[in-house]
């Protein structure tokens, strides 16, 4: 019990985290600042964030579903990472550590949205919100990528987690994109000042998470891989 509160605790700190990095972030500003240009109710305005939320939400969910659920349905894998995956688990947090710090870097192709897609966001209202955090949270940028793939997915892994997990870290998405979409609502002045507070704010997380991930990532590779502590 202990350990699967511990690994909630976590979802819903790296659904934070990715949600204010850099490349999410403005991600994020740009997508609900799109789609509620033409709304003059800061209410729907506010409104659009909720249904761009529950579009991303339902992506890393969807997603982290089917890869967790695909892998623990093979017996075969399933008894493996039973076995290994805390030997496993170590360098992995390692890699993403290190990424977290910047000692490694790496880039994606930007998730931008074409001709095609504005126009059947502009189709369908503030409903387009749904459609467009579907797109926005399966374009992965490093940062999420890393926080997805190398953190949320093993750790769901480890505690046969499927559902809760990824939901949790969903929701962990969703706080920073609902601060904005009411800071958007009220007032974009207010906008360019959270955007600095946070992205400070950012870098200090990010620090912190990388030097942890490392630190823990160190200790499970030499009790579990070296059995030296």
């Amino acid at each position: 019990m202990t350990e699967f509160v511990f690994g909630a605790a976590s979802a819903l700190w790296l659904g934070v985290l990715t949600s204010i990095s850099p490349c999410p972030l403005a991600t994020n500003i740009a997508a609900i600042s799109y789609i509620g240009r033409r709304v003059g109710n800061s209410r729907q305005v506010f409104l659009t964030g909720v249904l761009y939320t529950v579009g991303r939400t339902v992506a890393y969910l969807a997603l982290a579903i089917i890869l967790v659920a695909s892998v623990l349905s093979v017996p075969q894998i399933s008894l493996f990472l039973q076995k290994y995956m805390h030997l496993v688990l170590g360098p992995i947090l390692i890699v993403v550590g290190m990424f977290l710090l910047g000692l490694i870097q790496f880039s994606m192709g930007g998730g931008g949205m074409g001709a095609a897609m504005q126009k059947r966001v502009d189709a369908m209202g503030i409903w387009g919100a749904v459609p467009l955090g579907v797109v926005f949270a399966l374009s992965f940028c490093p940062t999420s990528a890393a926080l997805f793939f190398g953190s949320l997915i093993p750790l769901s892994l480890s505690v046969n987690s499927s559902v809760t997990l990824p939901l949790v870290y969903g929701v962990g998405t969703a706080l920073p994109v609902m601060v904005f979409a009411a800071i958007i609502a009220l007032s974009a002045q207010s906008l360019g000042r959270a955007f600095d507070v946070l992205s400070k704010i950012e870098w200090w997380a990010r620090m912190i998470t990388g030097a942890i991930f490392l630190a823990v990532g160190f200790w499970f590779s030499l009790k579990y891989i070296f059995e030296i502590v």
